[in-house]
């Protein structure tokens, strides 16, 4: 199938949903004697269905996540591809954020990122040169786009003050229950300035997939989808946002995948947020610092 994208007014270019690696090969650290058999799998599945976008990070099982993408990768068109990295918030530093660069290219296996992020703000480290960093790398062709997770309005306006180049995505933790980006103002302020929305943790582990829920399980018969595939498309359905999905599920990435071939009437979104009976005004995990 084909993916359908997002355009920003500056020509960037996205689909509406990508692939992520969090917790292939460990946490924070490699899990010992890790198989990746099932990840490489599922990753070149995800290619065969017409999946072309994946995101990972150094943060991510120390770097293993970039291995095991990079060799799921290995021998695909480059050019079809689309990955997304991140630098953590340690290596902020100019040198630092070079090196750190340079070694997820080395473990994915690629000469440059379609997308580099900020992982979260750091502010013990100043942001002109963290993004001075980030200008210099894609000056040298290392990283096409530039981007950030977890950034209030504050640091997105000061971080783009610092670079010279557009910031086109902001990855936030945003579901139907999960509502700080909202209640802070950090969807509409990304919808007025021409960035990207990436919600992360779309279905909340879960959660969000199962039935129960009244008024979602009413739109689902209305839709003809299921309850995760009215989640997923609850946020692809509303301006400049986009979101990742994770699964090590072969039956729940083409069920994902089958939550982008429509799209859901204004009314039906509006009511989600609205009446969704279980919100929250604080993420659980990363704050938008």
């Amino acid at each position: 199938m084909n993916i359908p994208t997002k355009k920003l007014n500056n020509g960037f270019e996205i689909s509406v949903l990508g692939f992520g690696t969090w917790l292939m090969g460990g946490r924070m650290e490699k899990e010992n004697n890790y198989d990746d058999s099932r990840d490489l799998e599922v990753i070149q599945k995800t290619i065969e269905l017409g999946g072309y976008r994946f995101d990972t990070a150094e943060m991510y099982a120390d770097g293993y996540s970039e291995e095991v993408l990079g060799k799921a990768l290995k021998g695909y068109e480059r050019e079809k591809l689309f990955v997304t990295s991140k630098v953590s918030p340690t290596n902020l530093k100019y040198d630092d954020v070079i090196f750190a660069c340079k070694k997820s290219l080395a473990r994915l296996q690629m000469d440059y990122l379609d997308l580099y992020l900020i992982h979260m703000p750091n502010p013990e480290i100043d942001i002109t040169e963290t993004m001075r960093a980030f200008d210099d790398l894609k000056e040298k062709g290392l990283i096409k786009n530039i981007g950030v997770c977890n950034f209030n309005v504050e640091r997105l306006r000061e971080a783009q003050s610092k670079t010279k180049n557009k910031i086109v995505l902001n990855q936030v933790h945003y579901n139907l229950i999960f509502r700080e980006p909202e209640l802070r103002g950090v969807i509409e302020y990304c919808q007025n300035n021409d960035i990207f929305i990436e919600a992360w943790r779309p279905v909340q582990y879960g959660s969000l997939a199962k039935k129960g829920i009244t008024i979602v399980d009413e739109l689902g018969k209305k839709y003809h989808k299921t309850p995760g595939q009215i989640a997923l498309n609850w946020l692809i359905s509303q301006k400049n946002v986009i979101t990742l999905t994770k699964t090590s599920s072969l039956k729940h990435l083409e069920e994902n995948l089958g939550a982008v071939d429509w799209i859901m009437e204004n009314e039906d979104i509006e009511l989600l947020r609205k009446d969704y009976p279980i919100q929250f005004d604080k993420s659980n995990t990363v704050p938008l610092n």
